[in-house]
């Protein structure tokens, strides 16, 4: 019986701790690490964008997502805010930042244009920590 009650209790934590983590998930405010890719045909994003397999102009603010954020295309075309210095720029997703192919787990990869928006100085560019949230 004090085996039941401990493991039950140890079961609930993890249950508890699972949801409040995929909360804060959906929520947002997720911490991240920013990076920049190019959404351009022959650029360093490799192929068109997952979403809809078209390439996208540097100008436009989008961004390609962890798998875990990109959740198999249930952002796609969503807009999120992405916040770093006291600016923020809101941002549609296009395409995922593929986790099983070596992409970190924390990945906002945006375009040029969220760059500018953001006014990061261009000797923080191509790798920055920021915040984002769904818009």
């Amino acid at each position: 019986m004090k085996q039941s009650i401990v493991i039950f209790s140890i079961l609930f934590s993890l249950f508890a701790a699972l949801t409040i983590s995929w909360a804060n998930v959906e929520s947002g405010n997720m911490a991240a690490t920013m990076t920049i890719n190019s959404f351009e045909k022959g650029g360093s994003g490799g192929g068109a964008a997952e979403c809809d397999g078209k390439y996208h102009s540097n100008n436009t603010p989008i961004v390609a997502l962890s798998s875990r954020w990109y959740n198999h295309g249930k952002r796609c075309f969503k807009s999120i805010n992405i916040y770093y210095k006291g600016r923020s720029v809101k941002a549609t997703v296009v395409d995922e930042c593929d986790s099983s192919r070596g992409c970190a787990n924390d990945i906002v990869d945006a375009s040029l244009a969220v760059w500018n928006a953001l006014a990061v100085s261009k000797g923080e560019w191509g790798e920055t920590k920021v915040t984002w949230s769904d818009a």
